[in-house]
């Protein structure tokens, strides 16, 4: 972190929240605005360094350490090496010091080496050249340099160096086109909008001369929302105030495409960009085998522990006797007498810790670490899984978790991107009941090859011929589709426009498909250009109707409506959506119809959507205009009155029709389900389509089979009974079902019990997890947890995000803690991925912020078969047998040091006990009992010949001259290791 950023954060907190604000204001090109505007306060804003470092070079060796040793196991042995320097033990400091050493120095270097690509990477953002405007002229410097306030200009397919407020473009409809690959994933191009009234500016002298303030909120991470106004001044005139929202927001790390320059006014510099707000660090994920080994490490503590505290009071109480704690050759010195007893009992017993430490194996950890991650190259190298289409293979993000893939018990998928392949196609359309499909129905003419094509009513009528253009253009206009390459109509007649297909650029596939689909049925949407959208009729007519509005789809409108006026100067508002936001808000039109086609369509798994309309009188849009600008240009709470003023303006539609659009299922989807069912894995559905369409595609991709029996808790059940009551009927008809077989059983297949599938939708599952008036909601939770363990399969449906990972969190916290997997494709999967035990991303075409995110990634769905059930299996096999087998030798090492060959005794008086030094004799057995002894071997210049034969002991501490059975015989001579190794 810099240090103005520092002292901003300082600055915030220490000064109390009286003196925070939630708005920052900035001046355009430092500007000061004109005298008597208002007051010009400077404020202070960090530079453009980005610091995605860990480490300094002054801070990196105490950093590293204290990370390091953060680690129990670690730590624990940096304890033990620091005793055996400390006081006088049985074994050398290296014995423990050198593996220790190692370890650290290994990971220290890994971290450094990966730090010092992460500083190379920042050096090269942070020296990136940037060109601004500086006294109407342009002016290249680091980007670093950059300051809150500079006018900056970027061409095309450069990124943005910061957050910036888009002035104007080269475009002359004040547009510019973005992909956001690097913030969200999202490959697909975005259309943004300059300020209505700068977007004239071409130049670097008119841009200089513009006199600006905006005002906007403080630093926030989210990427999908901006707040604030700017405020243009003309000469001595009031400023006149235009919103700014998150279409006007180029943010850092996004690259400029089909536009040959913009300029932009910098609000959000440096770590205080959207894009750094948002390095948030993922939770650290541990495996199970992982945790097991940190209770294996407690519990062989606590008997070392136990050991040490023994052999320490048995010692004290050996020592009880006066002739054994000093015998007649080692008397004890005035200080050793004098030396405070619990401070030597304390001694010994961290010798005696020193002692036994080989109980714990410091060496384990290491080659855990190196099998982990040598391992993780198994799968990346497997060819069966590289996906030949897309070029891409599996991705290993983290190493930590690959014996969890063996463990697998619940499998949370996501439905769209992820069981389909999330490539849309336009199949049919329903226009107040008549049925069109592309090059197949066209104004209800059967053609050649309709068969089997179900027609509701074939002759539209005269009122139903212009019920059919309306909703034709209502689909040219309703959306935020761009066209790619829109100059070939430039100038033209409209004899003379091409009819070959355009291009169309969006951000959603659904509109993209929509357009198409419109385009084979005989209406082309042409252009927007100068806020005007041009479409070309069936007549070969080109029309333009004005862009007055556009209110935007979001997840909770579900919906989305564009206000237009016609070349005759009627002004329509068009809206498209889900079915369950339009029905509602409909007033006229054949609904049952459109409803039946509707239903029909979903339960084929088709997408649909609605598609309603009616017209505003001069009036009634002038209303419209003011409750909108009144909302727009709030700093507070913008969010929630746009939407109040949407929900009083998008009221009292006539129904014209509903679309279909098919997402093909993904190859193999069905064959990779059924056999995690066989392999004893749940799973599970969480998607946030429509409960009919999501159900259509759980059957055919067999999660959902014929003789299956579903359950529904869904609002509708709980519209016609209490959540209560329809809870506790379901719990009654799995139980009664299975009774109290355990979840285990019902993991897989089975063919001698009824297999049941849960459906629950959004709403349902708000219900169960909201607490209830008396403060508790777990009677509730756990009935339906209760429920879902006694169903082969669970279909969760009009799912937010945010509910999606409460799901994966409400089981794995159940008190059977399964290890759980989500895998997903989109950026709304993120949550659930980062919540679960293991997170899989899918490389697929909602982009790469899934993958980011994710622990492993693969390119298809049906890869997740293979990567289960025979790398995890592998992987858990592996470590499972490694970490065995290293407790399994230490105990054994153990054993085969207190069980030396039994020997002759030879002597019926043995001699006195020793205290332990600095060398244990292999846990030799004594003739009396085991104990630990230093030796020091002495040879006068006599005996130096026969150095080999004779050995004279000479103990320092309490015993007598001794000899050790298997070591040294009775005359004290040393045994050869040949008649040792044989026990003679």
């Amino acid at each position: 972190m810099d240090c103005s950023l520092l002292r901003t954060l300082v600055s915030r907190y220490c000064a109390g929240e009286e003196n925070w604000v939630d708005s920052r204001t900035i001046y355009v090109g430092h500007r000061e605005p004109p005298p008597g505007a208002e007051a010009y306060i400077p404020q202070r804003f960090p530079d453009n360094r980005v610091v995605s470092s860990k480490y300094t070079f002054w801070n990196f060796v105490p950093k590293n350490l204290f990370e390091q040793f953060r680690r129990i196991a670690n730590f624990y042995f940096l304890i033990i090496f620091l005793v055996q320097l400390i006081i006088d033990t049985p074994t050398s400091p290296v014995t423990s010091g050198l593996p220790l050493l190692f370890v650290i120095t290994v990971t220290a270097i890994k971290q450094g080496y990966e730090d010092w690509l992460r500083h190379k990477a920042d050096n090269a953002i942070n020296h990136c050249p940037v060109h601004f405007i500086q006294h109407g002229k342009l002016v290249r410097k680091q980007s670093q340099k950059l300051r809150v306030g500079d006018i900056v200009m970027v061409k095309e397919n450069e990124t943005f160096p910061c957050d910036l407020i888009f002035l104007s473009s080269s475009r002359g409809d004040g547009t510019c086109f973005v992909t956001t690959t690097s913030l969200d994933g999202e490959s697909s191009q975005k259309t943004y909008y300059a300020v209505q009234d700068t977007k004239a500016f071409h130049n670097e002298q008119e841009i200089d001369a513009l006199h600006a303030t905006i005002e906007c909120e403080q630093p926030q991470p989210d990427l999908y929302k901006f707040v604030g106004r700017i405020n243009v001044y003309h000469d001595r005139n009031e400023p006149i105030a235009r919103p700014l929202g998150s279409e006007n927001l180029l943010l850092r790390g996004a690259t400029l495409k089909n536009t040959e320059k913009i300029f932009g006014v910098a609000i959000y510099t440096g770590m205080e960009t959207k894009m750094a707000l948002n390095y948030q660090s993922k939770s650290q994920k541990r495996s199970a085998v992982e945790k097991s080994m940190n209770v294996f490490l407690v519990v062989y503590l606590g008997i070392l522990v136990s050991k040490a505290v023994i052999n320490t009071v048995l010692k004290y109480a050996w020592q009880s006797d006066p002739f054994r704690d000093q015998p007649w050759y080692n008397q004890k010195t005035e200080p050793e007498k004098k030396r405070n007893l619990f401070l030597q009992a304390f001694t010994d017993f961290l010798a005696f810790m020193v002692l036994f430490n080989y109980i714990i194996p410091v060496s384990m950890y290491v080659t855990v670490e190196m099998q982990k991650f040598l391992g993780s190259y198994f799968l990346a190298w497997d060819e069966e899984m590289f996906d030949e289409g897309t070029g891409e293979g599996p991705l290993v993000n983290t190493s930590d978790l690959n014996e969890e893939l063996g463990q697998i018990e619940y499998v949370f998928t996501d439905k769209t991107g992820t069981l389909t392949e999330n490539n849309m196609e336009f199949v049919e359309c329903c226009i107040e009941g008549h049925v069109y499909v592309p090059h197949v129905i066209c104004n209800g003419q059967i053609l050649h090859d309709c068969t089997g094509i179900d027609m509701i009513d074939s002759s539209p009528g005269s009122n139903g011929k212009e019920r059919e253009e309306l909703f034709f253009r209502a689909l040219c206009l309703c959306h935020t589709v761009q066209v790619k390459d829109d100059d070939s109509v430039d100038g033209l007649e409209k004899d003379e426009v091409p009819r070959k297909p355009c291009v169309y650029i969006s951000s959603s596939p659904d509109e993209v498909a929509l357009v198409e689909g419109i385009q084979r049925l005989g209406y082309t949407f042409l252009r927007l250009k100068e806020n005007y959208m041009e479409i070309l009729n069936r007549e070969n007519n080109i029309e333009k109707f004005e862009l007055l509005e556009v209110f935007s789809f979001d997840s909770v409108r579900r919906r989305m409506s564009v206000i237009v006026r016609s070349p005759t100067g009627d002004i329509f508002l068009f809206c498209k959506g889900a079915d369950s936001s339009i029905f509602p808000r409909v007033k006229e039109g054949k609904i049952d119809q459109v409803r039946s086609r509707v239903q029909r369509n979903a339960v084929e798994g088709l997408r649909t959507l609605c598609v309603a309309y009616k017209k505003l009188s001069a009036e009634e849009y002038s209303d419209v205009q003011e409750l909108l600008q009144g909302a727009k240009l709030a700093l507070q709470e913008r969010d929630k009155k746009l939407a109040e003023v949407y929900e009083q303006i998008e009221t009292d539609f006539i129904l014209l029709g509903a679309t279909a659009v098919e997402d093909r299922l993904q190859e193999k989807a069905a064959d990779t389900i059924e056999a995690l069912q066989k392999a004893g894995i749940k799973v599970w559905v969480l998607t946030g389509d429509k409960m009919e369409t999501a159900a259509a595609t759980c059957y055919a991709c067999k999660l959902f089979r014929r003789n299956t029996q579903i359950l529904e808790l869904t609002t509708k059940k709980i519209e016609e009974q209490s959540l209560h009551d329809v809870l506790f009927d379901l719990n009654k008809t799995v139980i009664r079902q299975n009774g109290s077989l355990t979840r285990d059983t019902f993991s897989g297949l089975s063919a001698d019990t009824q297999d049941y599938g849960l459906i629950i939708d959004g709403a349902a599952l708000s219900l169960i997890m909201k607490p209830r008036y008396d403060g508790s909601s777990g009677n509730y939770r756990e009935i339906f947890l209760n429920i879902c363990r006694n169903c082969t399969a669970v279909l969760c449906c009009r799912m937010a995000p945010l509910q999606k990972a409460q799901i994966v969190k409400l089981i794995k916290l159940s008190k059977e803690r399964p290890i759980t997997l989500a895998i997903g494709d989109g950026a709304n999967d993120v949550s659930m991925i980062l919540e679960a035990h293991v997170g899989i991303g899918v490389i697929g075409k909602e982009g790469r912020q899934a993958a980011r995110n994710s622990d492993y990634a693969i390119p298809k769905f049906k890869h997740l078969k293979k990567m289960l059930l025979v790398h995890g299996h592998f992987y858990y096999i592996r470590i499972s047998e490694l970490v065995q087998y290293f407790f399994y030798k230490d105990k054994l090492g153990e054993i085969s040091k207190r069980e030396p060959p039994k020997t002759k005794q030879t002597s019926n008086h043995p001699s006195p006990n020793t205290g332990f030094g600095k060398e244990f004799l292999g846990g030799a057995k004594w003739k009396t009992k085991p104990i630990y002894l230093q030796v020091t071997k002495e040879h006068s210049p006599t005996q130096e010949k026969k150095r080999k034969q004779k050995t004279d002991c000479v103990l320092r501490g309490r015993g007598a001259s001794l000899q050790a059975s298997g070591v040294l015989d009775v005359s004290g001579q040393v045994r050869s290791r040949s008649s040792i190794f044989r026990g003679g």
